[in-house]
């Protein structure tokens, strides 16, 4: 179980219901950036933006915490073996990690604490890579170092908890655990750690593990935090955040996509509107006692404004 330490993130929470970000591919999707020149020639390497357009990058947690967010999540998803190998720049895990928080914090203190005073944080976020531990596809020492340095370079770049996300793999997500731990003796400093499974519609996540499954393989680990993250829309994570607010030891948040995506002209669209999930979300709050919400894919400052209305 965790140990208690200081951290304004896990004493906020304790108070009152912390309102997370959007989507930040979403939010770089909109912008017209150069593949060449913005992109060093690596279409799709959203985490290259921390070094060649941070200006974006700030731009779009500004945008999120006008919105109403307490926290933004790090532009630092995909800073992980398997996503940055795959553009052969694997050895800049640690430096863009701790670009993409320092953007975050720079405009974290600039825009300062919320109307009650709370801080405004950052998230570091790691995402789960493009490849596997329990399919043999990377090996788990291997997954563990690269997270460590990740986390490293998060925590010096001013982060305020890690964010493991979009989780489908238990084995993946203790490689991430560990991974910032090891992170953190490196740095010199103590975080909380979330972890964000994702449970697809068919009840589990992808390689077959049920949400019992995930808080039972988890919790012990010492994290702080636990809950849902994309594939699926409010709707379908109902039933998976009961099981965790009746049976986790620690605070439980949730992230939904705005609605199950769908194929639109231009690749995936999302359906649900600020609207709809905005209501959606903070009748998780009502129900389940959550202690953070946010939002994932399709969502954006006006999903966020209207989530923090209704909360």
């Amino acid at each position: 179980m965790s140990v208690d330490f200081d951290s304004p993130l896990l004493d906020a929470a304790r108070r009152r219901v912390l309102i997370s970000d959007g989507a930040m591919g979403t939010m770089l999707q909109a912008v017209d950036l150069d593949v060449d020149v913005d992109f060093l020639g690596l279409e799709g390497c959203n985490e290259i933006l921390n070094a060649t357009r941070p200006d974006v990058v700030a731009d779009i947690h500004r945008a999120f915490f006008t919105a109403g967010a307490d926290l933004v999540e790090t532009n630092t998803f995909g800073c992980n073996l398997s996503n940055l190998g795959d553009y052969d720049i694997v050895d800049r895990i640690g430096e863009l990690a701790e670009k993409g928080a320092a953007i975050a914090r720079q405009v974290a203190d600039e825009m300062g604490p919320s109307e009650d005073g709370t801080p405004r944080m950052v998230l570091g976020s790691l995402g789960p890579g493009t490849k596997l531990p329990s399919l043999g596809q990377s090996t788990f020492e291997e997954m563990r170092e690269a997270y460590a340095r990740a986390a490293e370079g998060l925590a010096r770049g001013g982060a305020d908890a890690y964010l493991v996300e979009t989780s489908q793999d238990l084995l993946q997500v203790k490689a991430a655990v560990l991974g910032c731990q090891d992170g953190m003796a490196a740095a010199g400093r103590r975080l909380p750690i979330i972890t964000h499974v994702t449970i697809e519609t068919t009840g589990t996540m992808l390689l077959g593990s049920d949400i019992g499954a995930a808080l039972t393989a988890l919790e012990p680990l010492g994290v702080d935090m636990i809950g849902l993250n994309c594939a699926t829309g409010p709707a379908e994570m109902i039933e998976h955040l009961r099981y965790l607010t009746q049976h986790a030891g620690i605070p439980v948040s949730v992230m939904p996509n705005a609605g199950l995506p769908e194929l639109g002209e231009h690749g995936a669209v999302y359906p649900l509107g600020a609207e709809a999930f905005g209501p959606q979300v903070a009748d998780f709050v009502s129900e389940f006692g959550l202690s953070m919400v946010g939002g994932c894919c399709g969502t954006t400052p006006e999903h966020i404004t209207r989530l923090r209305d209704e909360v």
